[in-house]
């Protein structure tokens, strides 16, 4: 999927596979998987990341379950991660204190308007990038994977992933100030 996964985007995926488009269902869960890989990763504690692909897969069987309910005129990331944060709520309570997260009211703010038209602004950042430093970046500072994932995944080392993780972050600064 090489579009930005906006509310736009993922709604009109959304509104396509209610529809019948099987082509455009595989496209949204595979963008979703990635949101909820992130989303889930910040949430879980160190000992309970485990549990992090259980709990998109039940996330994910539950958007499958749930979604005839979705209400076509309303935003679709909010429908959506009301799921997710149901779900999490569940495991927190199965898994008995081994969870990071203080849940309160606040715990969807990453995914309200403010929060995803920042993603978008990112995105819009990260297109200006190299394709190999944009992954990097993409994967340690926002999907929250270390260094060694990240490079692993990339093939390179660690230092080497480390040095295009800087020159990344140091490129993007000077993009922002305005500088050639």
């Amino acid at each position: 999927m090489t579009d930005t996964l906006s509310e736009e985007t993922l709604k009109a995926l959304m509104l396509r596979s209610l529809d019948g488009d099987e082509s455009a269902y595989r496209h949204l869960l595979t963008g979703l998987r990635g949101l909820l890989l992130a989303y889930y990763r910040r949430r879980l504690a160190p000992g309970a990341r485990g549990d992090l692909e259980d709990l998109v897969q039940d996330t994910l069987l539950a958007l499958h379950a749930r979604r005839d309910t979705y209400d076509r005129a309303r935003p679709f990331t909010a429908w959506f991660f009301s799921i997710a944060r149901y779900k999490l709520v569940d495991h927190f309570r199965r898994g008995g204190g081994r969870m990071l997260v203080d849940l309160d009211e606040n715990l969807e703010a990453d995914f309200g308007e403010e929060a995803l038209t920042a993603r978008i602004d990112v995105e819009r950042l990260l297109d200006g990038l190299p394709p190999r430093q944009r992954e990097l970046l993409r994967n340690v500072k926002l999907e929250g994977q270390s260094i060694a994932e990240a490079a692993s995944h990339a093939g390179q080392t660690e230092t080497a992933a480390r040095v295009g993780i800087h020159r990344s972050l140091k490129a993007l600064a000077r993009k922002l100030r305005g500088e050639p």
